[in-house]
């Protein structure tokens, strides 16, 4: 795998990750981890240099996944998905990570962290 495709992969693991554990909306089984690369394809240019702007591609991306995941399997789906890419790839910032539902206008009650348990996301 080229280097610019995992970069790409972990940044959309890493946005999508606080989207699952936010609570996305979608019908169960429905959001696939190619969907949720795909949309968070955009964001991986910020997570991974010193851009200061999100972005509107990435702010997209982060607002279909959150359409999209609905139900509590869809959302823990996500969330797994993000993992396993994030384990592929080293060099996001996890400051921009965290600072993306801000940019991107999405609230979220928790900080973004590599450490959610998949398994309790509602």
């Amino acid at each position: 795998m080229a280097r610019g495709e995992m970069v790409g992969k972990v940044a959309l693991v890493v946005a999508l990750y606080f989207l699952v554990v936010v609570g996305l909306h979608a019908v169960e089984g429905e959001v696939t981890c190619d969907q949720v690369v795909s949309n968070m394809a955009p964001c991986a240019t910020y997570l991974t240099s010193n851009r200061d702007s999100v972005p509107s591609g990435c702010c997209r991306g982060i607002n279909s996944l959150n359409n999209a995941a609905r139900t509590t399997p869809d959302r823990q789906a996500v969330c797994r998905c993000l993992e396993q890419t994030a384990s592929q790839l080293s060099d996001v910032d996890p400051e921009k990570a965290r600072s993306l539902p801000e940019k991107c206008g999405v609230n979220l009650p928790f900080e973004i962290s590599p450490r959610t348990d998949c398994s309790t996301v509602e």
